[in-house]
């Protein structure tokens, strides 16, 4: 088989997601960081559909790369007229892509509804649209739309649309699961009809509307497909396209594929945040082979076998992709859990240690009042520190009030925060106003500490959240907050829990603090 030829379309097909757009300088970033994992084709846009797709491509020009071949996305000409008069055509030329991959309608409903020009007349327009634009660009994908279900509906004229391209000496032919509906039962008999009409190239690219977009595009790629297309953590519209950080370790390591090296593969977690990053959203924690939880351990069961042999629990080394095995602790956990973690501290603890025991008690305990663990790691880190007597006091919180005012019925509320704190032998009192409770309490705190330890200025109140537990009734509910802090090293969780929100988030707070000096300190 030959080498399989990884296609991003991040730029393009994922940013037709909801709630995703990226700038300019960000599309030419995530270039960039594709190239680097060592992306064959990067489908930079549409440069007919509108103006930041056109300064993308101006701005690409400027940049080097070491790989990757950066690709313009268009359609066929328009019927009643020809290719040199099609605007969308002499734009993708205009663009100066290294390749551009245009696509035709092979279903012939859409023939008939979205075209309305006869069958005949599409097949014209997508041999003579490839024709030409393979005589002015080096490379010339065709991506056939609606192809699985253009064949079965009518398989004769879906084939013969096919057939159109092959006859313009196209590079490769992307078969299209364009309405994501396709089970990867349905494969076998499809492509091998379609290898029996043509044999040009064949490429898969496949929508995550019935949750098959990765199965579908492994399976094509089994059956002789030798180009994949898919975007980042699987960004797309509707439900998503097929995600690239699942499908590459999927070829490499379950099909044995060669398709980046190895220390590139090592990038794909680093890869898949950024693009998070850079799209505004939260990271995806389920999300196979780069999600935070994709490696996580949580029954006592599991970290114990893990801890012999990690193959028991875990489908492949999460290093190869640059992931880690984390074990979680909660109410579920065992000894393990705690050795593992405090061996991640670098706290000297043994199964035989009474501590050990006392810590686990604790835990449960502490989550049956409600408090998770999972996606506060420094909390618990203090609490082994704790049960250990090795948590230096850095500060006490003398006392603390929040109060909301409001001024008159047309305004928000203004929050005021006072804290009095001792820090050795000095005590000092202040306040401070927020947007929210929460806001003024976190600078009072900080206001008041940071005479005392400047690096309190680095760190930033990164995200908050709050849930309302069900132990109790509407107003009464116990509420957990979760408090995500940061420097310019690193990013921790906190957790408190409380009857009263305010108070909940103070000890949350409090965690975080105390968990930026131990840090700081190195102990």
């Amino acid at each position: 088989m030959s080498r399989i030829k990884l296609y991003d379309t991040t730029l393009r097909d994922g940013t037709q997601a909801e709630d995703i757009s990226f700038l300019v300088q960000d599309k030419v970033n995530i270039t960039h960081r594709l190239d680097d994992l060592g992306i064959d084709y990067i489908e930079g846009g549409w440069p007919g559909s509108n103006p930041k797709d056109i300064d993308f491509f101006e701005s690409i020009k400027k940049e080097r790369l070491s790989h990757a071949k950066i690709t313009a996305f268009g359609s066929t000409r328009r019927a009643n007229v020809t290719p040199a008069e099609d605007n969308n055509i002499q734009t993708l030329i205009a663009a100066e892509p290294d390749a551009v991959t245009i696509f035709g309608k092979t279903w012939d409903f859409h023939v008939h509804e979205a075209l309305r020009i006869s069958l005949e007349a599409n097949l014209e327009l997508i041999n003579d649209s490839l024709i030409y634009l393979k005589q002015h660009v080096g490379e010339v994908i065709y991506d056939a739309e609606h192809f699985f279900d253009g064949y079965k509906a009518n398989p004769e004229y879906a084939l013969k649309s096919l057939q159109a391209a092959a006859d313009a000496q196209v590079d490769c032919i992307v078969l299209c699961d364009t309405n994501g509906g396709t089970l990867p039962h349905e494969f076998p008999a499809i492509m091998q009809a379609v290898q029996r009409a043509i044999s040009v190239p064949l490429g898969i690219h496949a929508h995550n509307d019935a949750e098959c977009a990765v199965a579908n595009s492994l399976m094509a790629i089994k059956l002789g497909a030798v180009h994949v297309q898919g975007t980042i953590n699987g960004f797309g519209e509707r439900c998503g396209n097929a995600n690239l950080c699942s499908i590459i370790p999927a070829l490499q390591y379950k099909m044995g594929l060669s398709v980046i090296s190895d220390q590139q593969m090592k990038g794909l977690r680093k890869l898949s945040r950024y693009v998070y990053e850079l799209a505004n959203l939260v990271p995806t924690k389920h999300q196979p082979y780069t999600g935070n939880s994709a490696f996580a351990h949580k029954g006592g069961v599991h970290v114990s076998a893990i801890q012999r042999h990690p193959e028991t629990y875990e489908h492949m080394r999460p290093e190869l992709v640059g992931n880690s095995t984390r074990v979680l602790v909660s109410d579920l956990s065992g000894r393990s859990n705690i050795l593992v973690k405090a061996e991640e501290c670098g706290l000297p603890l043994d199964s035989k240690d009474p501590i050990t025991l006392e810590i686990l008690e604790e835990i449960k305990e502490m989550e049956n009042r409600g408090y998770q663990f999972e996606g506060a790691e420094a909390s618990f880190e203090l609490l082994m520190r704790r049960a250990m007597g090795k948590v230096k006091r850095y500060f006490e919180v003398m006392a603390f009030r929040v109060i909301d005012t409001r001024q008159s019925e047309d305004q928000m509320p203004l929050s005021e925060a006072t804290v009095k704190v001792r820090v050795g032998g000095k005590i000092e009192h202040t306040a401070a106003d927020g947007n929210g409770p929460v806001n003024a309490l976190d600078r009072a705190l900080r206001k008041a500490l940071e005479s005392f330890y400047p690096q309190i200025a680095e760190m930033n109140l990164l995200d908050y959240k709050v849930r309302v537990l069900p132990a109790g009734k509407g107003t009464e509910s116990f509420t957990r907050v979760l408090v995500e802090s940061g420097d310019k090293d690193s990013r921790w969780g906190t957790v408190g829990v409380s009857e009263n929100i305010i108070d909940a988030s103070y000890h949350a707070l409090i965690d975080a603090l105390q968990y930026k000096l131990l840090k700081d300190s190195g102990e």
